[in-house]
């Protein structure tokens, strides 16, 4: 009984010197993107992303499993190359930037998979709904740029349907089909450097 719970002490000091070692590491956002695409018309896809975004990651690179993420992206910020389009989506037909001018994640757990690939599984808010997602993940590691400041790159990518989050705005074909698919695939491409 004694040798059990000297092991539980070790095992929980163990966890706290993990937490320890994690550094807050802040995005790099001239080597990071947000990218998204979504079906139009069924027979193609349309791609974007957001240009204004914020994300920070507590991280240990020996235990995955004690890392943490958030990360806020500024709707208004949505970039299709088509302007007429970009204010369609900023309206409240979609992502209704001016009430909501943000999306959030907020990471619960992190689930470390084979290799450098792990499963990021968080809160995800869109026009003030919050719903879990998972995220499939890689790690690419974590170098020293030529300047000798630390950076880690990671990607991510989930596929979540815009309903769930209140977009709802669509128009039918006359073949039958949407005009703008119901699945929306989101992906993350991330350059982390410690924060300060």
């Amino acid at each position: 009984m004694i040798q059990k719970r000297l092991m539980m002490i070790i095992i929980s000091l163990g966890g706290l010197v993990s937490l320890a070692d994690a550094a807050e590491w802040k995005i790099d956002k001239s080597h990071s993107s947000v990218n998204f695409e979504v079906r139009h018309l069924v027979i193609t896809k349309t791609h974007g992303n957001f240009t204004e975004f914020d994300g920070t990651l507590n991280f240990d690179e020996s235990s995955f499993e004690e890392s943490a993420v958030t990360f806020s992206v500024k709707t208004a910020s949505v970039n299709t190359d088509d302007e007429a389009r970009d204010e369609h989506l900023r309206s409240a037909d979609f992502l209704d930037a001016e009430k909501y001018p943000d999306m959030t994640f907020k990471s619960v757990n992190v689930t470390r998979g084979e290799g450098a690939e792990f499963k990021l599984v968080g809160d995800l808010t869109i026009r003030g709904v919050t719903k879990s997602v998972t995220f499939e993940c890689e790690y690419f590691g974590t170098v020293k740029d030529p300047w000798g400041n630390s950076k880690s790159g990671f990607t991510a990518k989930t596929r979540i349907n815009r309903h769930d989050f209140g977009v709802s705005w669509s128009k039918t074909l006359d073949s039958g089909g949407l005009v703008v698919g119901d699945e929306v695939t989101i992906i993350l491409d991330l350059e982390f450097g410690p924060a300060g």
